[in-house]
């Protein structure tokens, strides 16, 4: 064996040794020194030059040197002027101040923010500055003060850009989870909505939080989604979909299984039903987890509206997802296999169309659906300034001149103009997105067997759907299995004094709402007589 191999598997064997030491010198306690603390301060961060350090003197006759670090950018520097150095440097009662009752006095009388604690060790220390915390640090006391001054630039609450309504709350959440959770809090003012917190990610160590309502969601599901967050073992959590793709129960679909949104009515009512939202700091997108199929085509302002309207309106989202998905492979499968279904001055027009293309079918649509899902993704990366005139232009140009070149007929453009528009009327982009996919396969099935490989390509959709779960809870329900009572807000959206009851295998607490909560407005009759014993009584 060459020796540079023989050094390095030397290396490999020493390595978890030298992460033991480093990780007990790590948890190790702080020392006594004020000097020998801010020294290995600067070790363990490098030196970094975001690190600031203020020095002062407290106790009787300034007689004990103190510190406090925090770091630029991430802190609230006008709370650590007003409210720590201030009280610390002026306050009368730092006379009483010794080495002994320094940190206990500080955090008892002196210091007047709200969130204090003591660290001991050097795990806590660190994890505390890179939280945005300011440390307190007294020569000749071996614990520091930490003291929440969390803060630094934030993004402003803005309106959706992904789930946009006309009639409903226009705030979306943002990168900051402290804002995220407060905007929820003021939807739902309840001691029940309870919060969980943890740091996930060796390296990032990534605050994510857990929100339910105690007494409505299911208490097996919160049990098994903290369970599999505590589980999460990796270096970084840089956004939602990192947590989505380590807890999700099966991986091997194309459908989503967890839901996510970026508005806070939609987190407050999915908790209202029982469900679970996962918060993760530095995104604007919320997990909610389970989820079910008929929730992707469900959208905020369908509970804001009449149900008439919003039932026409989300079958109407169903239909177009529909089409989204088979519109392509039904043209490949009547123009191969079954002209005989189409009337005959219609197949005539499209036999005198496709009679310069010099491909079949199936290459036709292949070729036009990849080339429309190319500039859809170059349209996204590009500017926003010129992302959608490029998209627009490039569409129309390359068509016409397919189609003047004679690569393509007009009907295949115009059936992957009214596909492409179908897949935007569905509400969540996870699922737009499958079904973009699950194109090709029925494109596929309709070029080999016609109608009869678009029905087993469904089928086979079907019986995969089926066998979904999130989170325990099947994915089609309450279609399949069938619930009746859970119904009432799926494919239909019944009025909501008809809704009572949350849904199934949801939720521990079934019952919504009390009985009679349909609106009786009083009879014609009965105001007109009302209306006359008050005029008879004003008279006398």
């Amino acid at each position: 064996m060459p020796s540079f191999f023989k050094n390095q598997k030397s290396k490999n064997k020493l390595q978890p040794q030298a992460d033991q030491t480093n990780n007990e010198q790590t948890v190790s306690s702080l020392k006594n020194l004020l000097s020998e603390n801010l020294t290995l301060i600067k070790e363990k961060t490098g030196n970094s030059s975001d690190i600031v350090i203020r020095h002062f003197k407290i106790g009787v006759n300034n007689s004990l040197a103190a510190a406090i670090v925090y770091i630029e950018g991430i802190v609230d520097n006008q709370a650590i002027q007003d409210y720590l150095l201030q009280s610390l440097m002026k306050d009368n009662q730092k006379n009483d101040l010794n080495d002994q009752n320094a940190l206990e006095l500080i955090s008892e009388d002196i210091v007047t923010m709200g969130n204090v604690s003591f660290a001991d060790n050097w795990n806590d220390l660190l994890s505390s500055l890179m939280s945005g915390d300011s440390l307190l640090i007294v020569d000749g006391i071996n614990r520091v003060l930490s003291v929440s001054t969390q803060g630094g630039e934030k993004r402003a609450i803005a309106e959706s850009t992904t789930q946009m309504v006309v009639r409903g709350p226009k705030g979306a959440f943002t990168e900051s989870i402290g804002t995220n959770l407060a905007m929820v809090r003021r939807i739902i003012k309840t001691p029940d909505l309870w919060l969980e917190s943890m740091k996930i990610g060796r390296v990032t160590k990534t605050d994510v939080t857990l929100m339910y309502i105690h007494g409505i969601a299911n208490d097996k599901v919160v049990k098994e989604i903290r369970k599999r967050l505590k589980n999460i073992d990796i270096d970084s959590i840089l956004e939602s979909g990192y947590v989505e793709q380590l807890i999700e129960d099966q991986m091997v679909t194309p459908f989503p299984t967890i839901y996510n949104t970026e508005r806070p009515d939609v987190v407050a009512g999915n908790l209202l039903e029982g469900r679970i939202a996962i918060f993760v700091d530095g995104t604007p997108f919320v997990l909610i987890a389970p989820a079910l199929f008929i929730q992707f085509f469900q959208s905020a302002e369908d509970y804001y509206a009449r149900f008439d309207i919003a039932t026409s309106i989300r079958l109407l989202r169903v239909f177009m997802f529909m089409i989204s998905l088979i519109a392509p492979a039904t043209y490949v499968a009547v123009t191969t296999f079954h002209q005989e279904m189409v009337p005959t001055t219609l197949i005539v027009a499209l036999a005198a169309q496709r009679e310069s293309v010099p491909f079949p079918a199936f290459v036709e649509a292949f070729f036009m659906e990849v080339t429309f899902e190319i500039l859809r993704e170059a349209g996204i990366r590009l500017p926003k300034a010129i992302g959608s005139a490029v998209s627009i232009v490039g569409a129309l140009v390359i068509g016409q001149a397919a189609v003047q070149a004679g690569i393509v007929s007009p009907a295949m453009v115009i059936i992957v103009s009214i596909t492409a528009i179908a897949s935007f009327a569905t509400p969540s982009f996870d699922m737009a997105i499958s079904a973009r996919l699950i194109r090709f396969l029925f494109i596929l099935g309709a070029a080999t067997f016609g109608f009869y490989g678009i029905i087993l390509i469904l089928l086979m959709g079907v019986g995969h759907l089926c066998s979904l779960r999130s989170f325990g809870v099947p994915y089609m329900t309450p279609l399949a299995p069938f619930i009746p009572v859970s119904n009432e807000d799926t494919l239909l959206r019944l009025p909501w004094w008809t809704m009572r009851r949350r849904p199934k295998l949801i939720s521990d607490n079934k019952v919504r709402q009390s009985k009679h909560q349909k609106p009786e407005p009083p009879s014609s009759r009965g105001m007109i007589n009302q209306e006359m014993e008050e005029d008879d009584q004003n008279e006398t």
